[in-house]
C-alpha cells in the first residue's frame, strides 16, 4: 500500500516531506483543515511513509460498506451524543493499545474558526504521548511532518504557539477562507 499511495501522491502532484514518527504512540495535529478532502490525502500520505494513523469519525459514519473501508483507514468510532466524552474515549484508546498514532485537526471543524479545540492537548497529557505538528499546504502541495510540539501546562499558550507556527510556515487549505490563526 504505501508504494500505491506514494504513486497516488506523485499523480496528484503532491510532495510528502518528513519521515513517520519513531514513538510508538503520539498525535498528529494537522493544520488547515478546510475540506473532507483533507481525511483522504492525509492518509495517503502518512501512508506513503509507511505509517499507520487513527482518526475519530462519529459512530454514525460506521454502516455497511462505509463503516468497514473507514476502519481498514484507521477510523475510530466514537460516540458524541449528549453524555459521552470523547477525550476519555480516546485515552481509553491510547491506554488499551501498544500502537497508536492518532491524526486530529486542531480546528476540530472544515469552517472557519479562531479558537482551536484542546482536546489533543488534553489527551497527550493524560496519556503522556507525544505531539507532532503536520500541515497539509494546498497552496504548494506538499504535505510536511515538522517535529515535537513541546506542550506544557498551558494549553491557550501552546495553542497559541501552534498557531503562530502555522502563520509563519504560511500554509494554505484547500479553501484559503475558512483557515485563520488569529487569536
Amino acid at each position: 500500500m504505501k508504494y500505491i499511495c506514494k504513486a497516488l501522491l506523485k499523480i496528484f502532484g503532491w510532495k510528502a516531506h518528513g519521515t513517520i514518527i519513531p514513538e510508538p504512540k503520539c498525535i498528529l495535529v494537522g493544520a488547515p483543515h478546510t475540506s473532507g478532502w483533507d481525511f483522504l490525502l492525509s492518509w495517503v500520505f502518512y501512508t506513503s511513509l509507511g505509517g499507520t494513523a487513527s482518526i475519530v469519525i462519529k459512530k454514525e459514519f460506521f454502516f455497511w460498506p462505509v463503516g468497514w473501508v473507514l476502519k481498514k483507514m484507521g477510523g475510530l468510532p466514537t460516540d458524541r451524543s449528549k453524555g459521552s466524552n470523547v477525550v476519555r474515549q480516546i485515552i481509553h484508546q491510547f491506554n488499551s493499545r501498544d500502537y497508536m498514532h492518532l491524526a486530529i485537526t486542531p480546528e476540530g471543524t472544515r469552517k472557519r474558526t479562531k479558537n482551536w479545540k484542546a482536546g489533543f492537548h488534553i489527551i497527550a497529557r493524560s496519556a503522556n504521548i507525544p505531539v507532532y505538528l503536520v500541515s497539509f499546504d494546498w497552496g504548494r502541495k506538499t504535505m510536511t511532518i515538522w517535529g515535537k510540539l513541546e506542550i506544557t501546562d498551558n494549553e491557550k499558550e501552546d495553542i497559541k504557539r501552534m498557531k503562530d507556527f502555522y502563520r509563519e510556515k504560511g500554509v494554505q487549505g484547500k479553501h484559503p477562507e475558512r483557515f485563520t490563526t488569529e487569536y
